[in-house]
C-alpha cells in the first residue's frame, strides 16, 4: 500500500483557540519576543492554555538594563478554552497573521542575578516583587511559517500523546513596539523578534534536547535555526530553519550549532552554520548578553521525577556583517544531575 502524502495547512482561525483535544496533556501556545538592538533590551510573553489539566502556563521574561531580568511565571486556573488571556497575560488577535495586541498587568520578580531563577523558591523569596505592566502591539513583516501536518485526503495523524510535543506549530518574524513598566522604571520599545503558536499534545519531557535560536537583523533578513535530538536512545539528530529573504522564507535543510559553556553548564556564545535548500550558506555567531535558566518538573506514571531545564538567553548575532538580536533557547532533560544535550550534541 502507498503511503499517504502529508501536506502542511494554516488558516486564519488558527490564530484563534482550537476545540481541544480530549488527551489530559492539550496545550494551545502562543509566544512572542522582541528586542530593541539599540537599547539591548528585549522580552518573551508565553501562554499556554492546558485547559484538560485546568491551568495555564503564563511566562513574562523581560531583558531590561545592566543585566537584569523582570520574571514571572504562574499556572493560573482556566475552565475554557476559548481565549488567551490567564494570569495577568492577554493576547489578543486583531487581525490575522498581520496584527496582534499583548498586555500584562501583575508582578514580576526583579534579578540582579538572573541564574538565581536555577532555584525559583529562593529567586522569588530573596529578590524584590514589583508591579509590571506590558502593552505592546506585533505586526507581522514575513510570511508564515509551518502550520498543521495532515493527510492529503484531510484526515487526522495520529500522535503519540506521551511523546509528543505539538502536532501543530507555526512561526513567524514581525516588528513589536510598545512599552515595559517595571515598579516606576518605564522602558519604551521599538524590536524585532518572532512570534510562534502551537497546539495539541504536550509533555516538555517529550523532546531529549533542543537548540532553538530565532534572531533579527533587519525587517527583510532575519533566520530561525533548529537543532532537535527527539530520543536520547538514539543518536540521529534533525536540523532545520528558514532565513527570511526579503519577502520570502528560504527554508533551511541543514544547520549546526556548536556553543561556548560556562562552569554551569549554561550557553555564553555559540558559532553557528546553516545551508538552505538553494545551497546558499551562512555562517553566525552569537553572544549571549544576558540569560535566566528555568525549569519545569513532573511525575511519570512509573513515579519517576523528571526535570526539564530551559535556558533563555537574550543573543547579538552577527551574520554577513550584520547585527542582530535574538534568542538562544536551549532545552534539555536533567539526568543524573546534567543537562543531556551538553554531553551528546557535538559541542
Amino acid at each position: 500500500m502507498a503511503k499517504k502524502k502529508i501536506i502542511t495547512v494554516l488558516e486564519p482561525l488558527d490564530e484563534y483557540p482550537h476545540e481541544p483535544d480530549p488527551v489530559s496533556n492539550y496545550n494551545e501556545s502562543m509566544y512572542f519576543n522582541t528586542f530593541d538592538l539599540k537599547q539591548e533590551i528585549g522580552g518573551w510573553f508565553r501562554l499556554g492554555n492546558r485547559v484538560n489539566e485546568g491551568y495555564a502556563e503564563m511566562s513574562v521574561c523581560l531583558y531590561l538594563p545592566d543585566g537584569q531580568i523582570g520574571f514571572m511565571f504562574g499556572r493560573p486556573e482556566i475552565s475554557t478554552n476559548h481565549e488567551m488571556n490567564a494570569g495577568g497575560l492577554n493576547i489578543d488577535v486583531i487581525d490575522p497573521f498581520k496584527k496582534l495586541h499583548i498586555l500584562y498587568e501583575g508582578k514580576v520578580c526583579l534579578l540582579a542575578e538572573p541564574k538565581q531563577m536555577a532555584n525559583p523558591r529562593t529567586a522569588f523569596k530573596e529578590n524584590p516583587i514589583l508591579d509590571c505592566s506590558v502593552e505592546l502591539e506585533w505586526n507581522g513583516m514575513s510570511p508564515m511559517f509551518g502550520g498543521k501536518p495532515i493527510y492529503e485526503d484531510g484526515s487526522e495523524i495520529v500522535q503519540e500523546t506521551t511523546t509528543s510535543f505539538s502536532k501543530a506549530h507555526y512561526e513567524q518574524h514581525g516588528k513589536m513596539s510598545g512599552s515595559f513598566r517595571v515598579g516606576s522604571e518605564i522602558y519604551e520599545i521599538n524590536g524585532l523578534g518572532l512570534r510562534d503558536k502551537s497546539w495539541g499534545p504536550r509533555y516538555w519531557q517529550s523532546i531529549n534536547w533542543y537548540r532553538w535560536l530565532p534572531m533579527v537583523f533587519s525587517e527583510d533578513f532575519a533566520m530561525m535555526l533548529s537543532v532537535i535530538s527527539r530520543d536520547e536512545t538514539s543518536q540521529d539528530v534533525n536540523s532545520s530553519g528558514m532565513v527570511l529573504d526579503g519577502n520570502e522564507y528560504k527554508l533551511i535543510n541543514d544547520c549546526r550549532v556548536e556553543s561556548v559553556w560556562d562552569s554551569d553548564g549554561y550557553q555564553t556564545g555559540m558559532q553557528c552554520w546553516a545551508k538552505t535548500t538553494e545551497g546558499t550558506e551562512y555562517e553566525i555567531s552569537g553572544e549571549v548578553i544576558s540569560l535566566i535558566p528555568l525549569r519545569n518538573r513532573r511525575v511519570a506514571p512509573d513515579g519517576e521525577k523528571l526535570q526539564t531545564r530551559i535556558t533563555e538567553a537574550m543573543t547579538r548575532f552577527t551574520c554577513n556583517g550584520q547585527v542582530g538580536m535574538g534568542m538562544s533557547e536551549y532545552l534539555d532533560q536533567i539526568k543524573d544531575g546534567q543537562p543531556t544535550g551538553v554531553a551528546t550534541n557535538g559541542e
